[in-house]
Parts: C-alpha cells; sequence; structure tokens
C-alpha cells in the first residue's frame, strides 16, 4: 500500500475521532484495499467498524441488501448500486459514515459503454449526506484500485470534517 494512502486513513482515523464517528465500507473492485489502508493504523479499531467486501452481484444481493432489479437495469458498476450499496451498509453495521465501491479495474471486463478504469463510488452519512462519483481512471489493474481507494478516503475525509 502507498504511502500517502496511509497517511490518508490516519487523517481520516483523527477527524472520525474528533466526531466520534465510526466508518465502514462496502468494496468491490478494490477488494477490500480501503479497509485495509483504515487497517493499518494503529487504533483504527476505535473508529473503523466493518467492512464487505461484496465481489459478486450475489453478495452485494445477500449482504448489502442490494436489489436485483438495479443491477440488472443499471449493472453492477453504476451509480444505483453503490448508493443501494452505502445504504446497506450503514443498515448492517453501527457505523455513522459509509464508503461504498464498484468498478472495472481491468484488464478485462470493459466494454464500449463501461471501459476498464470506470468506477462508481458512493459515500452516504446516518445524517443524510451523501453523493456518487463517476471516475474514469487510467493504468493497470493496481493503478485504478489505488487510485480508487485514495478517491474513497478522500471523500471519507471530506465528509468527516
Amino acid at each position: 500500500m502507498q504511502k500517502d494512502i496511509i497517511e490518508l486513513a490516519q487523517r481520516l482515523g483523527d477527524a472520525l475521532s474528533a466526531k466520534q464517528w465510526m466508518a465502514a465500507t462496502a468494496e468491490s473492485c478494490t477488494g477490500g484495499g480501503v479497509a485495509y489502508a483504515i487497517t493499518a493504523v494503529s487504533g483504527s479499531s476505535a473508529w473503523f467498524d466493518r467492512s464487505f467486501v461484496t465481489y459478486t452481484n450475489e453478495a452485494k444481493q445477500q449482504m448489502l441488501g442490494v436489489q436485483a432489479s438495479t443491477l440488472q437495469e443499471y449493472g453492477a458498476v453504476s451509480e444505483a448500486v453503490v448508493k443501494e450499496m452505502t445504504a446497506g451498509v450503514l443498515r448492517h453495521s453501527g457505523a455513522n459514515i459509509a464508503v461504498a465501491i464498484s468498478g472495472i479495474a481491468g484488464p478485462t471486463g470493459g466494454s464500449e459503454e463501461k471501459p476498464v478504469g470506470t468506477v462508481w463510488i458512493a459515500w452516504q452519512t446516518t445524517n443524510g449526506q451523501g453523493h456518487a462519483c463517476h471516475y474514469l481512471f487510467r493504468g493497470d489493474r493496481e493503478q485504478v484500485r489505488l487510485l480508487a481507494i485514495r478517491e474513497a478516503l478522500l471523500g471519507l475525509l471530506s465528509y468527516s470534517k
């Protein structure tokens, strides 16, 4: 894990601790990378509740309550799905803030409509704040995943201030 990502996680921990908030994550294409970065910070159990790695559509449905109809209509890599993922994280955790990530890290799996590097990230707080962003990251599989992890942490940090 890159040093700047761990430093972002440390800053997030400081901000969440100051608010006495807990965070939780739902990850697909990053495979738990956000949770890994967070738990690399000593003492993160004081501000990190849990992570859901929901790589398949079935896992998204079973663990987070993502609707089959949403997956069918929009696909797993979509605004609608990551918003349902964050809602599921907040329902199934003790977190005040959640992030969800779904994307196509490559090198396979892309299409003309959703090329490799397409990632959706959503953030949601229990007080109703939140939004989702679409990204088109450039690079190989590792670079796409690291860029998504960085953006997920930056978004969590912005909502935690």
